[in-house]
């Protein structure tokens, strides 16, 4: 836990929210504060299996306590006019969070969260597009949209 967790803590009303990009091969996380309303990468989750994935995840539960999870998902529909893979396993995801932790979990959509991260392209952008997609979540619920 880092010096700016620990002084957030100190101010009882502000909520640590967690963002994901889910990924079939990668987890994406980012973290943000009810107080700034800022979001920034925080975390790539490269386990193989489920259980690894989750354990990950439990820690940084443990450390943040996070208040509400903001996951990206993906609204565009395949060739056949269907929710695509993706879409379904990050719908799964995010009611496995719910599930696990007991912490209230938004979905937001992160059609082009991906490629607007890639103009900053390094080898992994997971998190960074994790970052914007909680972004997106504090700006539409500054504006009501939520």
């Amino acid at each position: 836990m880092d010096m700016s967790n620990n002084l957030i803590k100190s101010f009882s009303n502000i909520e640590i929210i967690f963002g994901f990009d889910f990924g079939f091969k990668r987890i994406g996380i980012a973290f943000g504060n009810t107080l700034i309303k800022h979001a920034k990468p925080l975390k790539i989750i490269h386990s193989i299996t489920n259980n690894a994935k989750f354990n990950e995840i439990s820690k940084l539960v443990e450390n943040w306590k996070p208040k509400y999870f903001v996951v990206g998902f993906p609204s565009y529909i395949d060739m056949a006019h269907e929710k695509h893979k993706i879409a379904i396993r990050c719908q799964r995801f995010a009611n496995q969070l719910c599930g696990r932790y007991s912490i209230k979990t938004f979905m937001i959509n992160e059609n082009y969260s991906s490629i607007i991260i890639k103009n900053f392209r390094k080898k992994y952008i997971d998190s960074q597009s994790a970052a914007l997609i909680l972004q997106q979540y504090f700006d539409e619920k500054l504006y009501n949209k939520i």
